[in-house]
């Protein structure tokens, strides 16, 4: 095995004290995600934090205020949902953040320090989670394999029986509040992209179909929260854009709802059935409305500018939810029926400092009207920065108008931020999102090109200090920049990256590889001439600058051998490379493994454009 130049981890990235505090402090500042109520007890309420130092599960009684630590693992836990009786909270367990494992359930309370949590489902077996619908006697998990998607239904308590199997990615996505319907997203037409939805019984009898056809999607928000009702609420894609619709699935009949606002939408309902909150989002920012069904009538709610996170409505009307922007971290606010909006939820300990605003531009390119986000040190001199590219994962997601410790740390260190949202994207529309397709990379590097060009014309960009950096889809794209656009690029960091396209595919999870084929329009044994074209592996000996690669040993997605593929190839030619890697999956939980990696991937580009802050 090829021994690989090991990244060098500094012990202070900045010689200023308070400024290497102060970055450090953004990524250790206590968080917390947007609380999830019991349904039926709703003072009972499950939550993600980083206070222990690991994102893990938490409770929160609102009644005695208490906060309980609910998990407790090395490598952290994030998914977890509550009972609606408020009794249980399920939490996923898998190994090392593999993220293959099984769900398991405790009481709200807790459980004996020497009793382990128990299978939320008897006989169940292990995979990667595909949905999870907890009701008050019915309950159903869906599980991803190599060989396809298996879903469970349980009654009262029972062992698992499996409702539906299909070698397709699928997964459940609704119960309704009477427990007689079943929602199933699934790709049984060859497109995980592009959903479909089946309503069944749960015992797995097809109650009615939707699909809207090649390339329009469908996914299941929710049924209405009334006892009874039948009315599932639904985002389709129909007229270019994620729009809103809602499905009687009993009477099988349908109503758009069209909205007068730009950009694309999605809702929760309010707990009478008879409104939604509707989260809209614009240019990178949200903004939030209700909308009266029964009078199709929409009124702005008064929240800050920025994005929110995600919201839901209380049984008393209050609508909380989490929220940021590019200056300020994040909150949880609550607006009241009174109009008031207060901070919900503080977590221990200080808060995060702020940073700088963001400002947009819209580039032309090949496609149409790239939006980039900028940022840019306040007290930056006059002329051309050292500036970074951040691309984002996904591809099907977008940067937005939110608080990042990452970015922040960037513009400590005296960097301009340039955020891609690159075709590909999600927030402009399905032609946007979609333009990808039989062309992945390539076409998200016309834009970035594109942004390029415009940044170092317009003067922010000092053009030998330019370096492209991101994550899973975007250190994919970071690496195939690299070897595609040799000319544009003084460094490049590919954090847990799609390096090696064949040999990602063969080790990847079966949801990925359905992705993949979506995208592409086939397998590698169908289109090997397209996957070749697309890999970064195929350009490595064109690679100039200087990279970093880090990655994770149990990652499922951008799995390692892959990697090593690519590092490999790198250390014949002679090329200048570092590596490191840790022992989770596709991102760690660990606020120190975050640190870590953010300050060995700035100190690495600092160096390499021996610039010393």
């Amino acid at each position: 095995m090829t021994k690989h130049p090991a990244a060098e981890e500094p012990e202070h990235l900045f010689t200023d004290a308070d400024a290497d505090a102060r970055w450090r402090a953004r990524f250790r500042a206590a968080r917390v995600s947007l609380p999830e109520w019991a349904r039926d007890a709703p003072d009972r309420n499950v939550y993600t934090s980083n206070a222990s130092g690991v994102w893990e599960t938490y409770a929160w009684d609102r009644l005695t205020g208490n906060h309980r630590q609910v998990t407790d693992r090395p490598n952290g836990t994030y998914n977890s949902t509550i009972s609606p009786d408020g009794e249980h909270i399920w939490w996923f367990a898998d190994t090392d953040g593999d993220e293959f494992g099984n769900w398991v359930a405790e009481p709200f309370a807790g459980r004996p320090i020497d009793q382990e949590p128990q299978p939320a489902i008897a006989e169940v077996p292990r995979g990667y989670p595909a949905g999870v619908e907890i009701g008050r006697s019915i309950s159903s998990i869906g599980i991803s394999t190599d060989d396809g998607t298996t879903i469970v239904v349980s009654q009262d308590g029972q062992p698992g029986q499996v409702i539906y199997v299909n070698e397709n990615d699928a997964g459940v996505s609704g119960l309704s509040r009477d427990e007689q319907y079943l929602v199933i997203s699934h790709s049984e037409h060859g497109d995980n992209r592009h959903p479909a939805l089946r309503v069944v019984t749960t015992t797995g009898t097809t109650v009615s179909e939707k699909w809207d056809g090649k390339g329009k999607g469908l996914d299941a928000i929710g049924f209405s929260p009334v006892e009874g009702d039948s009315r599932l609420l639904v985002l389709h894609e129909r007229h270019g854009r994620e729009e809103l619709l809602i499905w009687d699935v009993a009477a099988d009949t349908e109503t758009e709802i069209s909205l007068d606002l730009p950009g694309e939408l999605t809702a929760t309902w309010y707990p009478d059935g008879r409104s939604l909150l509707v989260v809209h989002t614009h240019q990178a920012r949200n903004t939030l409305h209700r909308y009266e069904i029964e009078t199709d009538s929409l009124s702005l709610l008064d929240t800050p500018a920025g994005t929110v996170g995600s919201a839901g409505v209380r049984p008393d009307g209050t609508i909380e939810y989490s929220w940021s922007s590019a200056a300020e971290p994040s909150v949880i606010r609550a607006l009241h029926v009174d109009g008031t909006d207060r901070v919900l939820l503080t977590p221990p300990g200080d808060r995060a400092p702020g940073s700088v605003n963001l400002t947009d531009a819209f580039v032309p390119s090949e496609g149409g009207e790239v939006h980039a986000l900028i940022a840019r040190p306040l007290d930056a001199p006059d002329g051309p920065l050292p500036t970074v590219f951040s691309l984002h994962g996904g591809p099907h997601s977008a940067d937005e108008d939110r608080f990042s410790a990452y970015r922040a740390a960037w513009i400590d260190a005296g960097f301009a931020v340039v955020h891609v949202n690159y075709r590909g994207s999600t927030g402009y529309g399905s032609a946007w999102r979609d333009a990808i397709e039989g062309r992945p990379g390539l076409t998200e590097l016309e834009d970035v090109a594109a942004v390029h060009k415009w940044a170092v014309s317009t003067g922010l960009a000092d053009p030998e200090k330019c370096v492209v950096a991101g994550a899973s889809w975007g250190g994919y794209l970071s690496l195939l920049a690299a070897g595609i656009q040799p000319d544009k690029w003084a460094a490049a960091v590919g954090g847990v990256p799609v390096a090696d396209y064949f040999a990602a595919y063969e080790d990847e999870m079966e949801p990925l590889r359905a992705f993949d084929r979506a995208l592409f329009g086939g397998s590698p044994e169908e289109l090997p001439d397209l996957y070749r074209e697309c890999s970064p592996m195929t350009y490595v000996d064109q690679v100039r600058a200087p990279i970093l690669i880090w990655a994770g040993e149990n990652d499922p997605r951008c799995p390692i051998r892959q990697i090593d593929n690519y590092l490999d190839r790198l250390a014949e030619r002679g090329a200048k490379y570092e590596e490191f890697r840790y022992d989770a999956g596709h991102g760690s939980l660990v606020v120190a493994e975050m640190i870590k990696q953010v300050g060995i991937e700035v100190h690495f580009v600092m160096r390499m454009l021996g610039i010393k802050k």
